[in-house]
């Protein structure tokens, strides 16, 4: 980074922003395998977050490759990359009162963290959707693993790369045996008792 550039501080802050949307903001970091129910969750949880007046925006792992990270591939350099983006750009959400949900496979700790280390505490909220590979497998809806097994797509996740599962996420969702809903209503419920919404 050039030693002339200088962070501009707005008059407009994130504590008045927050006072005007009437909600805390923060990061909502879905992470788990493909097919595991990261985006469909996200989007679930925003649409009853919306319902109560919040101001929200779901960062989908594949919309996010469409654009902003569309020069990137799958290596573990360039998902490392993927997942510093993501994170710049949900503080900056944060910093705008808004609420960041994030559905990204994030398959390794230490991206996670650096996530977590660009925010204040308690303004990473990792969620983590716990479903095996074979329940997965056994959904994938968009017909990966399959490709994956005859050796078409490289380094995916679950099967020729690795995941590493979050150690103390604040929120684990059994995403492959519980409902939609049930999944939802305990993010919600985490965020109340938390006084966050």
């Amino acid at each position: 980074m050039s030693s002339n550039i200088v962070w501009h501080n707005a008059s407009v802050t994130r504590e008045k922003r927050e006072r005007l949307n009437g909600h805390k903001s923060f990061i909502l970091w879905f992470t788990g395998l493909s097919g595991a129910g990261k985006s469909t969750l996200a989007h679930r949880v925003e649409e009853l977050l919306f319902e109560r007046g919040c101001r929200t925006y779901v960062f989908d792992g594949d919309n996010v490759r469409h654009g902003l990270c569309s020069d990137l591939a799958f290596s573990i350099e360039d998902r490392r990359e993927n997942i510093r983006r993501i994170g710049e750009m949900s503080k900056l959400f944060i910093d705008a009162g808004v609420i960041a949900l994030t559905a990204f496979i994030s398959p390794f700790r230490r991206d996670r963290q650096m996530v977590r280390s660009l925010v204040g505490e308690g303004d990473f909220i990792e969620v983590y959707c716990d479903a095996s590979v074979e329940e997965c497998e056994n959904r994938d809806v968009k017909g990966l693993y399959k490709r994956a097994r005859l050796g078409e797509i490289p380094d995916f996740t679950g099967i020729s790369s690795p995941y590493e599962e979050p150690e103390n996420p604040e929120i684990t969702l059994h995403s492959g045996v519980d409902s939609l809903d049930t999944c939802a209503q305990i993010v919600l419920r985490y965020l109340e008792d938390k006084h966050k919404i």
